[in-house]
């Protein structure tokens, strides 16, 4: 029997995934800016929750208001912002292996590093820069992901995310990474805890099934999967067997909270 979804009414507070569920290329997706400013007319406490590891939460904050977003940076959680307690409570001394537009929100990288951490470094994933990491990891360094999503859609398409290069360092090093990002339970507490909210008064909104819905299902929170972004239609099925609810976007979401 399917577990059932968290019901809406008591939702006190919202995690909102960003590329997929706000925006979509280069274009907000219908509906995604004046859906924020409901919630802020509700006075619905929100944090914008994303595995983006591409870009800093300076430059992402700058680019939603671009498209008309009512944002700020501290609304903004991302794996890379959370990076630095991690990794300062493992004494960890990291190599970097994520995109150069990331540097700013990651730790200083360490001269003679005793770890990796790896985010979605696009084009910058080049054999040297693998290669490099590797020899950390198979000297027994540990491997510290910002994320492990598979994919996600850009403008062009569907494009590689971090995790098909997170796995294969694990593979080729024989470690198991430590997960900062979605689905990682301490992630999605952070957040909750940030608007201070447990996890239970809170529903996570995004276009990932695997990462966004299921995981914060996983870590007590509600799921709501939208159809956009990368949704897929067996995805739907999928997160409704798992206990999850499913929007035509996040402006229905805002719109049933609002009913």
């Amino acid at each position: 029997m399917a577990p059932e979804a968290k019901p809406l009414r008591d939702i006190k507070g919202l995690l909102i995934d960003v590329g997929g569920v706000l925006y979509q290329g280069d274009e907000a997706i219908e509906g995604s800016v004046e859906a924020l400013k409901g919630l802020r007319e509700r006075k619905l406490p929100f944090r914008l929750l994303t595995n983006t590891t591409r870009t800093s939460r300076a430059r992402l904050a700058a680019k939603l208001k671009g498209f008309g977003f009512d944002v700020n940076e501290a609304e903004i959680v991302t794996p890379a912002s959370v990076a630095g307690a991690v990794l300062a409570r493992d004494g960890a001394k990291p190599r970097l292996l994520v995109h150069p537009d990331l540097v700013p929100d990651c730790p200083a990288e360490a001269a003679e590093p005793d770890a990796v951490l790896i985010g979605d470094a696009g084009e910058h994933f080049t054999f040297e820069a693998m290669n490099r990491a590797f020899n950390v990891l198979i000297e027994g360094g540990k491997l510290y992901a910002l994320g492990k999503n598979r994919f996600f859609r850009g403008k062009d398409g569907y494009e590689l995310d971090a995790g098909p290069f997170v796995a294969a360092l694990e593979f080729a090093a024989e470690v198991e990474a430590v997960l900062i990002g979605k689905p990682s339970r301490a992630f999605f507490e952070t957040a909750a805890k940030d608007m201070n909210l447990t996890p239970e008064n809170v529903a996570m909104v995004g276009d990932d099934v695997e990462s966004d819905v299921e995981g914060a299902i996983a870590a007590g929170l509600g799921g709501i999967l939208v159809r956009t972004g990368k949704f897929r239609e067996a995805d739907g099925e999928r997160a409704k067997k798992g206990g999850a609810h499913v929007a035509a976007s996040l402006a229905a979401v805002v719109e049933e909270l609002s009913a």
